[in-house]
């Protein structure tokens, strides 16, 4: 929609919402009870019309409210092309009614005057009927000149008797074209409901929610409702005179003067709305200029001010209560709104911040508006606090008041003391040690304040209701205190502090490096990409600072690089983790130069993990083969290990020389047949051999062996 569109979708609405607002403050009942009538027949049929006339104005207004834009500016063009009639047609009575007290019935070119007063008739009369064919859109415009009849008999020189019967004839005229046309736009409202039922058929349920999105968006009823409730809070206040109670107490009053209604109290929901989102908006301008604002938050939108606003309101029967009343619970709730608003502001300022200090910027302005937003923030609610005990006597009520205010105040003190200490280390210019561990101390300190402040409230809200005044309502508000503020609060930091002693058991179990390995590695920190003196090896074989990878594992249990579950590992595991540098040095050395030997050599332990879950399967499919294999059906796979061949990874005398290319893995036949002649020939061996490990910790895969024949053959070992 373009702004002109905008602007009428709103201004064109909001007489229907305040036609609905005014019909709901009236009280039809009492009014009824005051008629008089001749009878209590006439006295039942009076009060039967007014309540129909009053449904029916309801009925009218709803409708007119929801109709499409289009629609809506048609029935304006409709309406004031009727209010032109009727002006016409006043003229027109005007002029006759002079006309005959002067008792000018001479011709009107016989007198001056009277042409003169006709010919200014005639020309407004003219202006009118154009103005209802131009609003009509229509080029016939003798169907708006009813009201000329009467013009037309006094320029004939008619009497003025008959010039004013034609004057009421003029008046049925137009009285009939309106309630023709009336007729057959009656059914107008139906059809468009029809056409909306359709719609939502074809829509179907499961995407109603989105319809009724769209349809809340293109009639701005936020807008609609915050435009309708502050010309209510307008009119209050001219038409209300200023008290000598404080200039506070007076809005406050007018406030409560204009949430009466349903209509008054959504409107005064959405004005808290926008007054919260401008209030965010403006410290994000402050905080980080025009780029903050346009980072849009769900959070941040101020919908949760206005939705509790309204929430509260109904829940505490607002609107059944007497201006006093109202004022003094408005009071309540709307502290509670700001309240809420500032939790959102420290939502928005401790980020912006705590990332100038560990970002280490030099720019001393948007320190200072950070640390003044922050001194704010810290003031406020204190003063709120101050300010409200004033006023109201300590109960559940004013200690969770009170109460949030404090919380809000040791937030911001735990974020001024962690920008202090960034910022101490920015001017030592040198890293503090176990400055997370003091961070994280501070955090646990602010949360464990925030913590025994609920639980305080809980102990006493309880004692309030077993030996005090006990209700519903205070009772509900304690046991949604005690699972917000209490169990959840326990439940997030108990996860905290379990996850952090998780990470660090984990981080205690891996390997540390060596300085010839930190040498040999010769890398920095994937994470903090600083140098490392000092580091721990994941099993996968990775290098990382420890508090580096601890802060990383308080988000996911997985290795930064490979994303290996990083988990307690068996010990031939660990050891090859903690010996990864020198046996990838000793592959290297012992890696072939021609291309099939490159293709079988394994450089890595991962490798080693997948060959070793190889020889699983191969083992599990061993046992079930092994009855069904003879003797006769044995395969000898020969091969041959030379001295001085450099794909062999051992001594040239020794039975566990292992070829560099039997590391390869093998196709499931092969794998097969080794098995079922390994398993056949474990008693023919007549040269027993002992496996050996290399240096990586990986056991020797294919030693070889000589059966009762002398013949050497390939054997699989299990170990």
């Amino acid at each position: 929609m373009s702004w002109l569109e905008n602007v009428a979708n709103v201004a064109l609405r909001v007489p229907s919402l305040l036609a609905l607002d005014l019909l709901y403050k009236c009280d039809v009942e009492s009014f009824t009870e005051h008629i008089k009538a001749r009878n209590e027949d006439m006295r039942f049929k009076y009060k039967y019309v007014i309540w129909n006339v009053y449904y029916v104005g309801q009925l009218l207004s709803l409708v007119m409210l929801v109709l499409p834009l289009g629609h809506i500016v048609q029935l304006y063009l409709h309406v004031l092309t009727g209010l032109l009639l009727y002006v016409g047609h006043h003229n027109c009575r005007d002029y006759i009614q002079e006309e005959m007290r002067y008792g000018l019935e001479r011709p009107l070119y016989l007198d001056s005057h009277a042409l003169n007063s006709f010919v200014s008739t005639l020309t407004s009369q003219v202006i009118v009927c154009t103005l209802c064919a131009f609003l009509m859109r229509t080029r016939q415009v003798w169907l708006f000149s009813a009201h000329l009849l009467p013009l037309l008999a006094r320029a004939c020189c008619l009497p003025l008797n008959t010039v004013s019967t034609v004057a009421s004839a003029s008046m049925v005229i137009s009285c009939l074209q309106v309630a023709a046309f009336l007729l057959s736009n009656m059914f107008v409202p139906y059809r468009l409901a029809r056409a909306a039922y359709r719609e939502i058929q074809v829509v179907g349920l499961h995407r109603l929610f989105a319809v009724c999105v769209s349809v809340w968006q293109s009639f701005s009823v936020p807008l609609l409702f915050s435009v309708f409730w502050l010309l209510l809070f307008g009119a209050q206040l001219s038409s209300s005179a200023s008290s000598h109670q404080g200039v506070l107490l007076y809005l406050l009053g007018s406030v409560s003067e204009c949430c009466s209604t349903p209509y008054s109290l959504m409107g005064l929901a959405c004005v808290v709305s926008y007054m919260a989102l401008g209030l965010m908006n403006l410290c994000k301008f402050f905080l980080g200029g025009y780029a903050a604002v346009q980072n849009h938050n769900v959070m941040h939108s101020g919908v949760t001010e206005g939705v509790t606003l309204l929430l509260l309101a109904l829940q505490t029967g607002l609107l059944d209560m007497s201006s006093v009343q109202r004022s003094f619970l408005l009071s309540i709730i709307l502290f509670i709104i700001l309240t809420s608003t500032l939790q959102n502001m420290i939502e928005i300022t401790e980020p912006i911040v705590l990332a100038l200090a560990a970002s280490r910027n030099r720019s001393v302005w948007k320190h200072l508006r950070g640390l003044s937003m922050c001194v704010l923030l810290l003031l406020s609610p204190v003063l709120m606090a101050y300010k409200l005990s004033q006023f109201f006597v300590m109960d559940l009520w004013l200690l969770i008041l009170l109460s949030s205010c404090i919380l809000t105040s040791l937030q911001v003190t735990g974020t001024l003391l962690i920008y202090g200490l960034f910022m101490l280390e920015v001017c030592l210019s040198t890293a503090i040690g176990g400055l997370d561990e003091v961070v994280y101390y501070v955090n646990g300190v602010c949360r464990a304040l925030e913590f025994l402040l609920a639980v305080c409230v809980v102990l006493y809200g309880a004692w309030e209701c077993v030996f005090g005044e006990w209700s519903w309502l205070g009772a509900s508000v304690l046991i949604v205190h005690s699972y917000c503020s209490v169990w959840l609060r326990a439940r997030a930091g108990w996860s905290n502090f379990l996850l952090r002693r998780e990470a660090a058991r984990k981080i205690s179990q891996l390997p540390r490096a060596t300085q010839q390995q930190l040498k040999d590695h010769n890398d920095v920190c994937a994470i903090c990409y600083q140098d490392m003196s000092s580091a721990v090896i994941t099993y996968c074989g990775h290098y990382f600072h420890g508090n580096c990878l601890r802060k990383w594992l308080y988000v996911q249990e997985t290795c930064p690089m490979c994303h290996t579950q990083i988990k307690q590992a068996p010990p031939t595991q660990t050891s090859a983790a903690g010996d990864a540098s020198q046996g990838n040095a000793s592959q290297e050395e012992a890696a072939p130069d021609d291309d099939d030997d490159d293709d079988g050599s394994s450089s890595s332990s991962s490798e080693g993990e997948e060959f070793t879950e190889e020889e699983q399967e191969i083992e599990e499919s061993d046992e079930g083969e092994e009855e069904q294999k003879s003797p006769e059906d044995e395969v000898h796979i020969e091969s041959s290990c030379e001295e001085g061949d450099p794909s062999c990874c051992g001594d040239a005398d020794s039975n566990t020389k292992t070829s560099v290319a039997s590391l390869k893995p093998l196709e499931p036949d092969t794998e097969r047949q080794l098995s079922a002649e390994g398993h056949a020939h474990t008693s023919k061996h007549t040269c027993p051999h002992t496996p050996e490990t290399d240096e990586g910790g990986v056991v020797a895969a294919s030693p070889l062996c000589s059966d009762s024949n002398g013949l050497p053959h390939s054997h699989h070992d299990r170990f």
